[in-house]
């Protein structure tokens, strides 16, 4: 995903506080003397941040001069913000999917006098040089070992069965209820 792992010292944004930017917020905070600070537009997340021992700020007062900033909003305003708060040289790591949404970046400006870079995450398969390294099982293992802090419980907005799910998604959607992790239970109700 990037080239190394952070140093002491390091600032590093996290851009977008759904799950997915939650989660790596909350990994990066374990990083010694690693600065982390998860940016959202949602005001709600600054609990949940600070429940995952990582600062919070809204787009607009985010600190600045990042060596290295995670995007997870899935929105083009997050990715131009995301490279806005880099340091020269800083580099991001883009974690969304858009689809087939175009997104346009200022690619101008101050992206090349900075000389800004720009990575994409893939999930669907390691470098080449890394596959042979773990077996999938391994990885997966190491993920759910990784999950059974609790401080990921912060993260789980609601419960219900499997049944109730149609109705639980609608009133997610429609905003009724919060959706961060909302789990599932299966079997019996």
């Amino acid at each position: 995903m990037w080239d190394a792992p952070p140093r002491i010292g390091d600032r590093i944004a996290v851009v977008g506080a759904g799950m997915v930017g939650c989660c790596v917020a909350a990994l990066l905070a374990r990083f010694p003397g690693v600065r982390v600070q998860l940016v959202d537009v949602d005001p709600a997340r600054t609990e949940v941040a600070a429940a995952l021992g990582v600062a919070f700020a809204p787009p607009e007062q985010a600190a600045d001069g990042c060596d290295l900033v995670f995007h997870a909003s899935a929105t083009e305003a997050g990715l131009r913000r995301s490279l806005e708060l880099l340091a020269p040289e800083g580099s991001v790591v883009d974690l969304s999917w858009y689809g087939d949404q175009p997104v346009t970046l200022p690619l101008g400006e101050f992206f090349h006098s900075r000389r800004l870079s720009l990575r994409s995450s893939q999930v669907g398969a390691l470098p080449p040089e890394r596959r042979g390294r773990r077996t999938t099982a391994e990885r997966l293992g190491l993920a759910l070992d990784l999950l059974r802090d609790p401080v990921f419980d912060v993260l789980i907005t609601g419960e219900s069965h499997f049944d109730e799910l149609p109705q639980v998604m609608a009133d997610i959607a429609a905003g009724g209820q919060r959706g961060l992790c909302h789990r599932i239970r299966y079997g019996p109700g």
